[in-house]
């Protein structure tokens, strides 16, 4: 367990906590984007193997906090609300994830940042884009993104993208995503315990983010708390355009 951390410089360590402190606010305040900072900066001081392992408590226990911010009552309530979504999204990806040895994965990211960019951007410029809030709308929708993360192992621009085309109260669509996104991390958790990335010195390294981050999502949600749902949603579709142009970056650019 000593191993990890003795390869940290005190210098390395400030930075990395610095890294999870931001992810954490960015996080408190569109409900999204961490694993996509953390990723990216820790890996500027780390090997990869090891930013990807830090992430992974930190996504789990923040996204539990946001899925559980209003009750287990008003947790439930939403994945009853879209449970069309969340279902379809699930047996997608489980079939999707078959194809992985046939599509290249960065022609899936490429596209799939193409098309996330493209929506972030007529959304921000005004233009609406007509979702149904009836079952075909949560079907398609889901199933897309369901596609998209048994493929390429991002579902959460597709997500945030649905539950912003219906402009979803900002509560609701925090609660929706930490639903979403815990169910992936404690898979994540299980796959990667398998994989080896995640031992017994690399899950004390992950823990360790633990206090940076919850300190960031709490200090983001006292700033999504104290702005109203336009800036919200402005403030998510310009999050989700950085996400989107990231994607295209590792799938053509990397």
């Amino acid at each position: 367990m000593e191993h990890v951390f003795s390869n940290l410089d005190t210098t390395t360590l400030g930075l990395v906590f610095m890294v999870a402190l931001l992810a954490g606010v960015v996080k408190g305040v569109v409900g999204f984007a961490m694993p996509m900072i953390l990723i990216s900066g820790l890996s500027m001081f780390l090997t990869p193997e090891l930013a990807l392992a830090g992430l992974i408590l930190p996504t789990v226990v923040t996204n539990g906090v946001q899925a559980l911010g209003q009750g287990f009552d008003a947790a439930r309530a939403s994945v009853v609300k879209f449970r069309l979504f969340l279902i379809v999204g699930a047996i997608f990806l489980l079939a999707s994830s078959q194809l992985v040895r046939v599509i290249p994965t960065d022609l899936m990211l490429g596209c799939l940042g193409a098309l996330v960019v493209l929506f972030s951007f007529i959304q921000l410029i005004g233009w609406q884009i007509p979702v149904g809030k009836g079952n075909a709308g949560g079907l398609a929708m889901g199933a897309f993104a369901g596609f998209a993360g048994g493929l390429s192992g991002v579902w959460g621009p597709p997500t945030v993208a649905y539950l912003t085309a219906l402009n979803t109260e900002k509560a609701e669509q925090i609660r929706v995503q930490g639903v979403v996104y815990g169910l992936g991390a404690v898979l994540l958790v299980f796959a990667h315990s398998v994989s080896g990335i995640l031992t017994p010195s690399t899950a004390l390294f992950s823990a360790s983010l633990l206090l940076p981050a919850l300190a960031g999502l709490y200090v983001g949600s006292l700033v999504r708390e104290n702005i109203d749902q336009r800036r919200f949603k402005l403030a998510t579709l310009a999050v989700l355009l950085i996400a989107g142009l990231n994607l295209v970056r590792r799938a053509w650019f990397n």
